[in-house]
C-alpha cells in the first residue's frame, strides 16, 4: 500500500508538502499541486482520514441516530414516513459539506440510543443528529464538550438545539386559509390529544377563530384518534367522530382532519353516508403526503408538514456549531410549510346584500 512518502518520491517534493496538497491548508504552485495529484493517481494512494483526524483533531464525520430505515417497510399504516424523509434532507444538505455522513439505526429501541451515541464518540464524530419519529420530548445521554448535538423533531429539558415543524402555524394558516373560502362552521377531528403536535394545532385552530372574529365552538372540536396502534379503534373513533359533528343542530361546512391518512378514510365515511364532496362538505387534511392527497378525488387541500427542511435546517444548524460559527441555540428553530390547495374545499357564497322597496338592506 503507498504512503505519502511514496508519493513525494514519485513527485519530487517533500511529504509536507503532499500534505499540504491534500488537506488544502497552505498555498501550492500549480505545478507542483498537479505533479502530487498525478503521482496520487498512479500509486493509487489512499489518505488516511484517521490520521489527519489525529493531526488536526477533526475526523470529519458525522453521526445520524434515526429508526426510519428499518421501520419503515413495517410502516405501510403510516402517513407520511416523516423520520425518513428527514433523513434525506438530511442526506442532501451533508452533500456538499465534504464530511461523511455515518447512519445508525434503533431499530425501534430507544434503549439503543446511549450505546449508538457513544459508539460515535469513540470513532470521533464531530456532531451528531438525532431524529424522532413524530414531534416528541426526549431524554438522551449528554455528550462530550467535542461532540455536538442537534435534535430533528424532538426536544429536550437540557436546552439541546433541536429543529421541529411549526406545527401551530401550520394548523392556523390552514384555518385561515378555510375562512378566506368563506367557511365559519370549521370542525376539527384530531389525532391523539397526548401529542404535542395535536396540542399546537389545537392552539392554531382555535386563534385562526379568533383573529376572524369567530367564536370558538367545542363541539366542533372531537379527538378522532388514539395514542396506540390500533386499526380498528381508529376507525370506530373517527366514524364516531365524524358522526358527532355532521349530526349537531348547525353542522360544519368543512371538516379539518389530524393527517391525510385520517381524511383519506373519512372520504369513504362521509361517501357512505351519501355526502358529495366537496359540494355539500369540504375537506382538508395535514401533512400533504402526496401518494394520498394527489390520489384522492377531489384532490384533498392539506396543511405541509415540512419535513425535508427540517432535515436541512438540522444539519446547516450543526455543521455552523461544528465550523464556530454558531452559538448553539437554546430556543427550538420552527419550520413552516405552505398550504396546498387541493379540490376538496369549495368557496362558499358570499352573502348578497339587496335593497327593499323601503330603502331598509336585507340579507
Amino acid at each position: 500500500m503507498a504512503t505519502i512518502y511514496d508519493v513525494a518520491r514519485v513527485s519530487g517534493v517533500s511529504p509536507k508538502t503532499v500534505s499540504r496538497v491534500l488537506n488544502g491548508d497552505a498555498p501550492v504552485k500549480k505545478h507542483t499541486k498537479e505533479a502530487v495529484e498525478k503521482a496520487i493517481r498512479e500509486l493509487g494512494y489512499v489518505p488516511s482520514t484517521a490520521a489527519r483526524a489525529m493531526r488536526s483533531n477533526k475526523s470529519g464525520l458525522v453521526g445520524l441516530i434515526t429508526g426510519a430505515i428499518s421501520l419503515s417497510p413495517n410502516r405501510a399504516d403510516v402517513s407520511g414516513l416523516p423520520d425518513l424523509f428527514i433523513v434525506q434532507g438530511i442526506q442532501k444538505a451533508m452533500e456538499e459539506s465534504g464530511k461523511t455522513l455515518l447512519i445508525a439505526d434503533t431499530g425501534g429501541q430507544m434503549d439503543r440510543v446511549p450505546k449508538l451515541m457513544r459508539t460515535f464518540e469513540e470513532h470521533r464524530v464531530e456532531g451528531i443528529i438525532y431524529v424522532a419519529d413524530h414531534h416528541r420530548k426526549v431524554d438522551l445521554p449528554i455528550l462530550t464538550q467535542n461532540t455536538k448535538l442537534v435534535l430533528a423533531n424532538c426536544y429536550d429539558d437540557k436546552s439541546t438545539p433541536c429543529v421541529l415543524p411549526n406545527d401551530y402555524q401550520g394548523q392556523k394558516s390552514l384555518v385561515a386559509s378555510l375562512i378566506a373560502k368563506g367557511h365559519r362552521r370549521i370542525a376539527y377531528l384530531t389525532l391523539s390529544p397526548m401529542l404535542d403536535a395535536t396540542k399546537l394545532r389545537t392552539k392554531g385552530y382555535t386563534d385562526a377563530l379568533g383573529d376572524a372574529g369567530i367564536s370558538f365552538d367545542p363541539a366542533l372540536l372531537v379527538a378522532a384518534d388514539i395514542d396506540a396502534t390500533d386499526h380498528e379503534a381508529e376507525v370506530q373513533l373517527l366514524w364516531d367522530a365524524v358522526d358527532r359533528v355532521l349530526t349537531l343542530p348547525e353542522p360544519p361546512t368543512v371538516i379539518c382532519f389530524g393527517n391525510d391518512r385520517m381524511a383519506m378514510r373519512a372520504y369513504g365515511i362521509l361517501r357512505s353516508r351519501g355526502v358529495s364532496l366537496p359540494e355539500e362538505l369540504s375537506v382538508a387534511g395535514y401533512d400533504n403526503h402526496r401518494m394520498i392527497t394527489e390520489s384522492l378525488y377531489p384532490t384533498l387541500t392539506s396543511a405541509e408538514l415540512p419535513y425535508a427542511a427540517v432535515g436541512i435546517r438540522a444539519t446547516q444548524l450543526l455543521l455552523s456549531m461544528i465550523d464556530g460559527n454558531l452559538d448553539a441555540p437554546t430556543a427550538p428553530i420552527l419550520v413552516s410549510g405552505p398550504v396546498h390547495h387541493g379540490n376538496s374545499v369549495r368557496d362558499l357564497p358570499k352573502p348578497v346584500t339587496k335593497l327593499s322597496s323601503i330603502g331598509r338592506t336585507t340579507q
